[in-house]
């Protein structure tokens, strides 16, 4: 990747950190710092993700790398990163290469050599193909960060429903029970990922109806209709409640009416 790319996956990942450990790596952990470090002597380059946890087996750092293309040098940059973790913050690497490219993983994942029991080398770290990720079990779960990176997962399915994929990616993120803010932000980020594996005008299609919706849930009309609808609902339940024999404090309570507007439904 490009230094500018990296720059921009860095970002996008910024936010999705425990969502990647808790999913992805399955990790039990406590996150207690961020420990991002320029590797100096190696690329030139910061790292992707860096982040100083304890596990049951200890303090670990745990170092995440982002990968959308094939890399043939990874092992040796992988092994690099992991000396330079070590000498600066004296904590074992658990170390991960998130791989969100189109093409089938072709990385290896490991570097060993044997030249006699004084000079060994046995050095591995784990590979992980976002497009093995299945989109339903995805779905499954409320990791909604994730959800940025559903264009980029199920590969099979992806290669045999084409732009129809991408459709479902984007109405899932619809659906997200988040705030419209929030799901701008996860929808903005799977836009951008969408790039690595559809073209332009598939994906100005596929998001021209989210983009669409956001604008209409914005809008002082729409926010006056819901709101509209939920005190209809209030009003409705008040009613029961006060067939019922329910005290007006608590009426007040459950349905968020004022005590005045609850009298006025007692006439």
């Amino acid at each position: 990747m490009s230094q500018k790319y990296d720059i921009t996956i860095k970002n996008i990942f910024s936010d999705m950190a425990d969502d990647i450990m808790s999913y992805f790596l399955g990790l039990q952990y406590t996150k207690i710092d961020e420990l991002n470090i320029e590797f100096a002597r190696v690329e030139r380059r910061d790292s992707d993700m860096i982040f100083k946890c304890t596990t049951d087996k200890g303090n670990v750092a745990v170092h995440i790398e982002f990968q959308s293309e094939n890399d043939g040098k990874m092992p040796y940059r992988m092994l690099r990163y992991s000396l330079e973790i070590m000498e600066k913050h004296n904590l074992i690497p658990y170390q991960v290469v998130v791989y969100i490219g189109k093409d089938n993983v072709k990385m290896a994942n490991s570097l060993s050599y044997d030249f006699g029991e004084q000079n060994t080398l046995n050095y591995r770290y784990r590979i992980i193909n976002v497009g093995d990720i299945k989109f339903t079990d995805v779905l499954k779960t409320d990791y909604y960060d994730l959800y940025s990176l559903l264009p980029l997962m199920d590969q099979n399915r992806r290669k045999e429903e084409g732009e129809k994929y991408l459709e479902r990616c984007v109405e899932a993120i619809k659906n997200i029970p988040l705030d419209i803010n929030k799901k701008k932000d996860i929808a903005f980020k799977a836009e951008i990922l969408s790039g690595i594996v559809y073209k332009r005008e598939v994906i100005e299609k596929a998001f021209m109806e989210v983009i669409r919706m956001f604008r209409i849930e914005e809008s002082e009309t729409y926010k006056m209709i819901i709101e509209k609808g939920e005190k209809e609902k209030s009003i409705k339940i008040a009613k029961k409640l006060l067939k019922e024999g329910m005290d007006i404090d608590r009426i007040a309570e459950i349905t968020e009416l004022s005590k005045e507007e609850i009298k006025k439904l007692m006439n």
